[in-house]
């Protein structure tokens, strides 16, 4: 007779179906044929495109394939609602939203199937994941919606939003996009994937029932080209984009110099950290979420798993073992957990990667089972003994496919886990909370689960570093991506400077009577010493009367790469507290004020400004200003419905390239060096390329300030082609640029996207910079870090 273990072990589950009779009625009822969504209203289908189940590849029904035309009513009908929408009031879109979200969990099941069926991902996923926290999206922003008014009193919505999302998670990545703007009184411009519309399309018909008012919502479906012509569209005021880097880099270079506020959530090549000292089995449940989730295309899968040392053989043994015991079949079948993937070219270009793996020698290991035969289908594959250069340990394969390597120590580890181009999110398993809340924020992503994987929540924000993307998406830093503050609407048109002498820029002429003048070029500031510049070339400063003031050094690409050097290696500025911080700009104001008399004549002479005083009095005070902010800007502990807190911490951005304003040359400088600073950025400023010489004062006032060697480097001369190398450097994580320069600031939008580097451009609009509300305040703050979500579960 077997024992009861024997009879355990030939157990099996059995099928678990679920049902798509509701789901097929609705496609039915509609002929299996949509039109667009625009202005409240469907539009007759035209021409069409099939979208299929990738688990057997049968159509499920043709969708409209959007024209130019289409997108221009679409934007248009947006323009023309969003007045009324932001007049509704914060209450008002918060009943609307409110119904939104209740409509979405009375047909949760309806949406769960579609979006299996449509997708390929597990019903359990779908209904268990997707639609709670697409629900829970809308619930937590009409919150919002009810406390703009309070808690973004000094915001506006930004207006019409153009918004572009994968096909991974249609329905959810729709929440996320979708529910911020609303929230914030923007209208939406919507495209779902091509490969995935229709659970957008029942969405839309649920925006009917709850009443939202026409053109809020417009859903239009189609191609690529599509979505090139919402990303194109002068009518669009912002853009939201998760997809592909590739895509984000194109998408940053169409949109540059034109003013368009803009969001992007990209690709991935997460880390999954694990120590000698977890608990090995949790660690490979959470590996299983992590990884082979949907299939593995997420962009956060944890597709490079690093396991120490001493437990790598040991637990390589397991995740085999329960590799074996995942179930690869039917998506809407309850019991299985790997589903179809969404195409047959995202399968041939997952089989293409796991291939050069095996050319280059890699050992590459899949359990012993079937994939269906009709469909898009890959087994869940490890693959070991890849090199950290390897293709498969680099590139965002998107598909079931986990690399695994190993580590000695806690170092190793961290420099491991940066080493990629991307920056999304990471998981660390330690039963030593010391050990793992070290290695966290040591980690370059925007999201790092400890002892769990693949928690969200609309609380919490999410997003990137590096070529990850840049901003974020849920929290109150993602409310703020669909805001613009009101003192943007009170810059002046132009910047407003002071005429100065016509001589400009010519070789000065020798001083009368003194053929033995002694030469006084001011030089540049590099790694906390004076520098010639590397050209040997100066240029002569002219004052406001045309006399010759100084000569100052003559900057280029190779002195901007000293510069960014000598900034890298200051990162003690990043580690230093932020009351030490706060201590040497306090420091930088009181050097300042003794010296205030020389730097305001100094600012006469140069731009014949006849309050140069007031200027000098008014940097002082914003030094104090940043130096008070440096250790109150906190982050925030988020407490999600989960046992534990989120810690959402205000990193620095890293080095940060600052082309500072001509007006105010004093004033513009201080008003943007000193945040940066203030907040653990290392900075390369270009001073004023019309009356620099108020920044080159400071070298004294800097070197008896206790500011360290490299935190703060000044490279004079051309501000466009200074401008253009430090958007080019691989090494700048952001560029700031404030010249009111339109062509520049484009140039440098359109530069930046080859790393992805975060901007911050004035455009052709000057700033008052006596202003505290266009010069100061938590916008620029914004601006000068980055949120890292941890996630912290309790009794795990």
């Amino acid at each position: 007779m077997p024992t009861i273990k024997e009879i355990l072990q030939t157990m099996d589950y059995g099928p678990a179906p679920e049902s798509t009779k509701e789901a097929n009625a609705w496609l039915d009822q509609h002929g299996r044929r949509f039109g667009l969504f625009i202005d409240g209203a469907w539009t007759e289908a035209a021409t069409t495109f099939a979208t299929s189940n990738p688990a057997d590849a049968s159509e499920l029904a043709q969708v409209t394939q959007a024209t130019s035309d289409d997108v221009e009513r679409a934007v248009q009908a947006a323009r023309r609602a969003q007045p009324g929408w932001v007049a509704l009031g914060g209450h008002g879109r918060a009943r609307v939203m409110y119904a939104v979200a209740r409509l979405l969990q009375k047909h949760a099941r309806l949406f769960a199937v579609l979006e299996t069926l449509d997708n390929g991902k597990t019903i359990r996923e779908t209904r268990d994941a997707d639609l709670p926290l697409a629900a829970r999206h809308f619930y937590h922003h009409a919150g919002w919606a009810s406390l703009q008014s309070e808690e973004f009193a000094d915001y506006r919505a930004v207006g019409v939003v153009g918004q572009i999302v994968p096909w991974n998670f249609p329905l959810l990545m729709l929440a996320w996009k979708i529910a911020p703007a609303m929230a914030a009184g923007n209208t939406i411009v919507f495209k779902p994937a091509e490969f995935t519309p229709l659970t957008a399309l029942l969405f839309a018909e649920i925006c009917q029932q709850a009443g939202v008012p026409s053109g809020v919502v417009n859903i239009v479906t189609g191609d690529g080209a599509v979505g090139e012509a919402i990303v194109k569209h002068p009518g669009i005021d912002k853009l939201a984009f998760t997809g592909s880097t590739e895509v984000g880099r194109i998408i940053r270079k169409a949109t540059a110099g034109t003013g368009k506020k803009l969001s992007l959530e990209l690709g991935g090549k997460s880390p999954f950290i694990v120590f000698d000292d977890a608990d090995l089995d949790a660690a490979v449940e959470g590996l299983v979420d992590s990884i082979w989730f949907n299939q593995g295309q997420v962009c956060c899968a944890g597709s490079r798993l690093l396991v120490q040392e001493s437990v790598y053989e040991r637990f390589i043994a397991k995740v085999k073992a329960r590799m074996q015991n995942l179930r690869v079949g039917s998506p809407l079948d309850k019991s299985n957990d790997i589903g179809a993937l969404v195409d047959p070219i995202q399968q041939q270009r997952i089989h293409a990667l796991v291939e050069s793996a095996r050319l280059e020698g890699c050992d590459v290991w899949q359990p012993s089972c079937e994939a269906p035969t009709a469909g898009s289908w890959y087994l869940p594959t490890l693959i070991l003994g890849a090199s950290t250069s390897a293709a498969v340990a680099q590139a965002e394969i998107f598909g079931p496919v986990l690399v695994a390597m190993s580590f000695r120590t806690p170092s190793e580890a961290v420099q491991l886990a940066n080493n990629t181009v991307y920056g999304l999110a990471a998981c660390v398993w330690s039963e030593s909370i010391s050990l793992a809340l070290d290695v966290a924020p040591q980690i370059k992503a925007g999201v790092v689960w400890i002892n769990t994987a693949n928690q969200f929540d609309a609380a919490c924000g999410f997003g990137g570093y590096k070529e990850s993307g840049f901003g974020r998406e849920g929290g109150k830093e993602g409310m703020v991506e669909y805001l613009t503050p009101l003192a943007e609407d009170a810059r002046p048109a132009a910047p407003v400077v002071t005429a100065v002498g016509s001589n400009q820029g010519r070789v000065k002429a020798s001083e009368e009577g003194n053929p033995f003048a002694v030469d006084r070029t001011a030089k540049l500031y590099i790694g906390g010493k004076q520098a010639r510049p590397d050209g040997a070339y100066s240029r002569a400063i002219m004052g406001a009367n045309g006399a010759f003031l100084a000569d100052i050094g003559e900057g280029n690409r190779k002195d901007i790469r000293n510069a960014v050097e000598a900034a890298h290696k200051a990162s003690g500025w990043a580690k230093a507290t932020a009351h030490n911080r706060a201590q040497v700009l306090y420091y930088i104001a009181e050097n300042l004020a003794i010296r205030a008399d020389e730097f305001a004549q100094r600012i006469a002479a140069q731009t014949g400004a006849k309050d140069a005083a007031r200027e000098v009095q008014a940097s002082i005070e914003r030094l104090f200003y940043w130096a008070a902010w440096c250790d109150k800007y906190d982050g925030l502990a988020h407490q999600p419905p989960m046992h534990g807190i989120t810690v959402a911490l205000n990193e620095p951005v890293g080095v940060i390239g600052i082309i500072c304003p001509n007006e105010n040359p004093l004033l513009g400088f201080i008003s943007l060096v000193a945040p940066a600073l203030a907040l653990g950025n290392r900075v390369v400023a270009v001073p004023s390329e019309t009356a620099p010489l108020s920044a080159l004062d400071l070298y004294q006032v800097l070197d008896t300030s206790d500011l360290p060697g490299g935190a703060l480097n000044i490279v004079t001369g051309s501000s466009s082609e200074l401008a253009r190398t430090l958007a080019s450097h691989a090494d700048v994580d952001a560029v700031w640029r404030h010249d009111g320069s339109a062509e520049g600031c484009a140039e440098v939008e359109r530069l930046s996207s080859d790393s992805l580097k975060r901007t911050w451009v004035g455009g052709a609009k000057g700033r008052d910079w006596f202003d505290a509300k266009q010069a100061c305040g938590r916008t620029v703050l914004q601006h000068a870090s980055q949120v890292k979500n941890v996630w912290i579960p309790y009794g795990v």
